[in-house]
């Protein structure tokens, strides 16, 4: 149903959105993703909340790319309701840059690496989340030097010279509240999905 869903969304999303090539930029992750996902099911299928937080994460992805971030009409409104200086949805999009790949990958490191469940593994997913951030705003830059001003609306950085410094932040912020609130819920996840897999000792 999830896979259905993503679909109609990126469908609905690419009928004339507002700036193509920006379109085609921030939905790649989706394109190249849910494939991924789809031929990976069966060998190895991943916890029922990880995938429902990959596909909110997609769904932020595809709006973002139909309307470009500065101007997604729901980040436009609280913009007017609390008389912000810009649209805040691009900081939405990079928390939850955070706040996703965080239990994806400590679900990869539960499943595929002798770590356990503790300290070092929250720590190392947290800069595992942190260094995807930055290498994201390497192909920012490196998107603007090869497009010039054709990359401005991918960037979303709205005229704001810390907007680079405030995406990595919030995408640390996003790592460590969803460790913080969700590992709980993920270890049931993850004990219903592996059975025989022992109770995660913390460290």
């Amino acid at each position: 149903m999830l896979v259905l869903l993503t679909i109609v969304a990126l469908v609905v999303s690419g009928v004339h959105p507002h700036d193509e090539l920006t379109w085609w930029l921030e939905v790649s992750w989706v394109l190249l993703g849910l494939p991924l996902l789809v031929t990976t099911r069966q060998a190895f299928p991943l916890t029922p909340l990880l995938y429902r937080l990959l596909f909110l994460h997609a769904l932020i992805l595809i709006l973002g790319g139909h309307y470009t971030y500065a101007r997604v009409p729901v980040g436009q409104w609280v913009q007017d309701l609390f008389d912000l200086s810009r649209n805040h949805y691009d900081r939405l999009g990079h928390f939850v840059q955070g706040f996703v790949p965080a239990i994806l990958v400590r679900e990869v490191l539960l499943r595929s690496s002798p770590l356990v469940a503790g300290r070092w593994l929250f720590f190392l997913v947290v800069c595992a989340c942190l260094a995807f951030s930055s290498f994201f705003e390497m192909i920012e830059w490196w998107s603007a030097i090869a497009l010039g001003s054709a990359a401005d609306a991918f960037l979303a950085t709205q005229g704001d010279q810390w907007d680079t410094h405030w995406d990595m932040f919030l995408a640390l912020v996003g790592a460590i509240t969803s460790q913080s609130l969700l590992v709980t819920l993920h270890d049931r996840h993850l004990r219903s999905l592996l059975p025989a897999m022992p109770h995660a000792e913390r460290e």
